[in-house]
This record gives structure tokens, sequence and C-alpha cells, in this order.
């Protein structure tokens, strides 16, 4: 890797001020930083260190979404595979489809290269989309306002394609991330500034705008013509029945979005943020309380018409995307609560909410995406409750 970093330290002059490329600066501090650690050093004066920076901990969310990536590409897979067996006279028309059998390959759900590969072809160009595009307006908006490239879209763009179905159409996609980035961070400041999570951000303006796309039954199979309603919609619809077992839902055997399946995998992923104490375990702990006293109070009331009053807070937690959106974006260190005290009540809110918004309103059956957003607004006044709260406090004891 000695060759690479003389290469960088080569290249250098042509990005800084007086080189060839210096508006290009915060796209090669980007990449270099990524690579090395920064090599600038303090002369003089005392300070903190800290072996973890922004990098390194946006590396860490991005290895904790490793199981929900796995489990994205294993199922997209599996549940295509599913729908194909259940086609007689199948002919691909998809160009994944296409490239699929090209490669030699059969439509086998019992195959786990099979799902795998399968599930790839669905995954990453989606993947590659939201990085080109959200990739761009990071760049635009850096070498605007002349500051460095920041780290958090490596982890919203990993987030951004979990959190979509997988057949999506990719100009939907582009235009999700942009509105993301731009709407939902770079116009408060870019990272930092932000109330918002950019990746829900996106996903909220998909889901509002386009609607048949984002949310109507057919979008959560990958297969041409096939229609297969999520477990939230077979129970949300008094005329379905729930066709997968609980072990399924918490495995992520089921339709959904890409990577919000599986239960399983999130909380391994939830273990790695609360080890590295990356992830609040506070936020987290705090949904799960709010979730389950309002899903018994449901119950306890119950309904002879509505079937979600009767959904157990076990059931809550394996369906929708209650459980990515506790660990990986309530958890969002810029648009959650910063205070100890703020970030419970900001997580119990959401617990509450998610709940309210899946039993009550029978328009959003998922409900995890409203909760946190709304809570993303309010937590700038739950943190300044709770400080006022304090001042007061110790004013009150030193009088």
């Amino acid at each position: 890797m000695k060759f690479l970093r003389n290469f960088l330290d080569k290249q250098s002059k042509n990005f800084e001020a007086g080189g060839k490329f210096p508006k290009l600066y915060p796209l090669f501090e980007a990449v270099d930083t990524l690579l090395y650690t920064p090599g600038k050093v303090t002369s003089k004066g005392s300070h903190v260190r800290d072996a973890l920076d922004l990098k390194r901990m946006m590396l860490t969310v991005i290895y904790a979404l490793i199981p929900a990536i796995i489990m994205a590409l294993y199922n997209t897979g599996y549940q295509s595979n599913l729908g194909i067996a259940g086609i007689s006279n199948y002919e691909p028309t998809g160009w994944q489809q296409q490239f699929f059998m090209m490669l030699g390959l059969t439509f086998d759900s019992t195959s786990i290269l099979s799902n795998m590969v399968l599930g790839a072809l669905y995954f990453f160009p989606v993947y590659l989309v939201t990085v080109a595009v959200g990739g761009f307006w990071e760049v635009l908006f850096a070498v605007i306002r002349k500051h460095e490239i920041n780290e958090g879209f490596f982890v919203t763009s990993m987030l951004f394609p979990l959190i979509l179905p997988p057949d999506i159409p990719y100009w939907q996609v582009a235009v999700g991330i942009s509105f993301g980035v731009v709407i939902g961070k770079e116009v408060f400041g870019g990272v930092g500034m932000n109330i918002l999570n950019p990746a829900l951000t996106g996903r909220a303006f998909l889901f509002f705008a386009y609607p048949a796309q984002i949310s109507g039954d057919k979008v959560w199979v990958a297969v041409d013509g096939m229609s297969q309603a999520t477990p939230l919609a077979q129970l949300a619809d008094t005329s379905m029945h729930l066709t997968y077992s609980w072990w399924d839902s918490f495995i992520g055997l089921i339709p959904g979005s890409m990577g919000e399946t599986s239960t399983l995998a999130v909380l391994i992923g939830a273990f790695i943020l609360i080890v590295t104490k990356i992830g609040s375990w506070r936020i987290m702990a705090s949904i799960l309380l709010g979730m389950t006293l309002m899903s018994l109070t449901f119950n306890l009331i119950g309904s002879s018409t509505n079937p979600m009053f009767a959904v157990t807070p076990i059931w809550h937690l394996v369906l929708g995307g209650f459980a990515f959106g506790t660990v990986f974006m309530a958890t969002d260190p810029v648009s959650a609560a910063l205070t100890e005290k703020g970030k419970f009540y900001y997580g119990l809110f959401i617990g509450i909410l998610v709940v309210l918004v899946r039993v009550v309103n029978p328009a959003f059956p998922e409900g995890m995406m409203l909760a946190i957003l709304l809570m993303n607004v309010f937590s700038p006044i739950i943190d300044r409750f709770v400080i006022k709260g304090n001042i007061k406090r110790r004013l009150a004891r030193n009088v």
C-alpha cells in the first residue's frame, strides 16, 4: 500500500490552491482520508485525543449493517424465486432475470447461491444509483461551500437502498436520494445541521409522491406481473389472513423492503452498535417500551372491526420496518435527541406513535417512518426542556 500512499501524496498538489483542480479538493480529501488516517497533527497546546473519528464511526455503522445487507440479498432472491416457481411457463423479462440465466443459474429458492446472486442483481444497481446521484450532490455542495465532503453520506448511501422495495424504478431512486440529501440535509447546512434523517426523508418523499410504486402490493416481489402483500398489509386487511409464521418474520423470509425484513440481522447490528457505543441503547430500549405499552393497551381495548388492535408486541417487533428503524434510523446522532433523559422521551414517543399509526390509521400500515420523522422534528424541543429542567434544579440547590 506504500505505492498508493506515494501516489496520493504526489497528486495532492494538483488539488491544492494553485494546482490544476483546486475546486475538486473536497473529493480528493474524502478519498485520501477514507483510505488513510489524516497526516495533520497539532504542534502546541493541549488536546483531547481519541482513536475514534467520524469516518471510523460511520464505518462501524456500515459493519453493523452487513448482516442486514446479506439478508437483503438472500431474501430478495428468495422471494423472487418463490414467485417465479408459482408461474407456469415463466419467461424472464427483466434484465436482472435474463442476466441471471445468462450466468447459467436456475430459479431455485432452495439454492443459497441462486437466491444471493438474484438478490444482488436487484440490490446493487439501486445502491450504485444511490451512490452516484447522492454523491454528486455531496460533492457539488462541498465544492460550492468549500468544505470537506462529510462522512455521513457513506451511511446514508447504505441505508437508503435497504428501505426500498427491490423493483423500484431507478429514476425514482435518483429522485428520492436527491430529495433526501438536498432537502433533508444540505439546505440545513449539511451534516450536523439537519433536523431530519436524510434517508428517511427521501423514503417519505417517494412514499407520498409515488404511492403506487412504493406502497402497492406488487412492488414487494421482484417478479414481473407478480403481486403479493406484505404481512402488515395482510394484517390490516380484514379480508386476508396472515400467511407467514412469526419465525419466518423474525428470520426475514417475508416480502418487504430489501433490508428491513430480518429482525435477526438487525439485532446482530444492534449488538455491534451497543457494544461499540455508537448507537444509543436508551433510544432502542425506550422505543421498545413505548411500542409494548401502546400495543398492550390496544390489545386490552380490542376491536371487532380492526384486526390491528389484536397485534401483540412480539408481532409488532418483527413486522415492517420497526426493528430496522429502531436500530439504524432512530439512533441517528444528528437528528435524534442528544441529552440522556431526552433520548428516553424521544424513543418512548416513537414507540407509541408507530403503534398508533399502524393501528388507528388504515392508510399507513407501516408507521415507523412517520413516527421517526415526526420525533426528529421534536427532538430539539425535548432537549431544550430537559436542559432547562436541569438548570432549574441546579439553581434551586444553590439557593
